[in-house]
């Protein structure tokens, strides 16, 4: 008797210290990477899988650099064919193919020049450097931000004329959408970046694209096959939205330069609902959005804006971590309910103790 009592005693105390010393691990900080690299200025994100690093870029040198978690800065990629000053913006790391692909662009005053830019990841080589033109208009053009699917093929965002490039495997370039759902929604002109249209861009298993607009803060849903757009009916707007990124779950994590935004939906992206918002600090510019491990949000702080500005000194610039409060809600939840029922296992020990100690009183009166 006094054995079986015991081990409940030893089964119950474990149990609870369990249960009540897993509760910390919900209060944990978001992780923070410093990153000291001077004049670096990165504005485009990657998480790369395989090698279990993060990736950035630069607004003025030519180059790509991994950065590990205890902020140790190492130059992947210096390419110095690419003309000079130009800005790394969009990256995407191809898994399959072991390429890492960036979006080029070239800002005003230098001259016009986009392209998307491939290289192996275990030579560190270029691959192919696809020029990025709009052969209907001889305007300036912007490529942005760049995605890629299971069969090689990237999808790049151009933010002056609002359509979407196709570059294969092998770097032939081809237009995949020029939807007139990008241009019908009105834009003020005198707002601010009323000039940036399609920005973010993200590829969905299920075959199609989701794609972001800056200066209207909708969301596009793009077919691959065809380059058919939809609007994706939301139940807010995502002003300035800049980078967007889909987690293993299902759940979208677009930001701007003032927020982060966490959206669900359940019928494959015809509407969706935001269900929680971040407030990021916009003073540091945070531009782009990477999910590391298939579920933990980061966003890069490179104070680009200083960097286009010019005439900036920094040394210092930070990937951080950036959670939902509802997330993490529901899994206080379940530890709490855990913690409910270890208490009342333990009153239902203790009520049977009692009773067993009034019984032994009443043999041995």
């Amino acid at each position: 008797m006094c054995s079986s009592v015991l081990s409940k005693q030893f089964l119950i105390s474990f149990t609870l210290f369990f249960l009540f010393c897993s509760c910390p691990t919900l209060a944990r900080r978001p992780h923070i990477i410093s990153i000291r690299s001077p004049n670096l200025f990165p504005e485009g994100l990657e998480w790369d899988p395989s090698a279990q690093h993060f990736i950035v870029g630069s607004v003025h040198q030519r180059s790509i650099h991994a950065v590990s978690d205890a902020g140790v800065i190492e130059t992947l990629i210096f390419d110095p064919l690419l003309p000079e000053n130009v800005t790394i913006l969009g990256l995407a790391v191809d898994t399959v193919n072991n390429r890492l692909l960036a979006a080029v662009h070239a800002l005003e005053p230098l001259p016009p020049f986009d392209a998307l830019a491939a290289y192996d990841l275990r030579t560190r080589h270029r691959l192919f450097l696809a020029p990025l033109n709009d052969g209907d208009s001889s305007e300036r053009q912007l490529a942005n931000d760049v995605a890629i699917d299971f069969k090689g093929n990237a999808y790049v965002t151009n933010s002056a004329s609002n359509f979407i490039w196709k570059v294969n495997l092998e770097g032939e370039t081809s237009v995949l959408s020029r939807s007139s759902a990008f241009t019908s929604h009105p834009v003020d002109p005198n707002s601010l970046y009323s000039f940036y249209g399609l920005n973010g861009i993200t590829y969905v298993t299920n075959g199609y694209l989701l794609v972001i607009q800056s200066n209207t803060g909708k969301m596009f849903k793009v077919d691959t096959d065809d380059g058919k757009a939809r609007l994706v009916l939301l139940n807010k707007d995502l002003p300035l939205a800049d980078g967007i990124a889909i987690r293993r779950d299902g759940v979208v994590v677009v930001v701007s330069q003032h927020k982060a935004w966490f959206l669900k939906s359940q019928d494959s992206w015809g509407e969706a609902v935001v269900y929680d918002e971040v407030a990021l600090d916009v003073e540091r510019s945070p531009t782009s959005v990477a999910i590391r491990e298939g579920e933990r949000a980061y966003v890069i702080y490179g104070h680009a804006l200083e960097g286009l500005a010019g005439n900036v000194e920094r040394e210092w610039f930070t990937i951080e971590e950036v959670e939902s409060s509802k997330d993490s809600g529901e899994e206080s939840v379940w530890v709490f309910v855990l913690i409910g029922l270890g208490l009342a296992y333990f009153m239902f020990w203790r009520f049977q103790m009692g009773q067993l100690v009034r019984n032994m009183n009443k043999k041995t009166a």
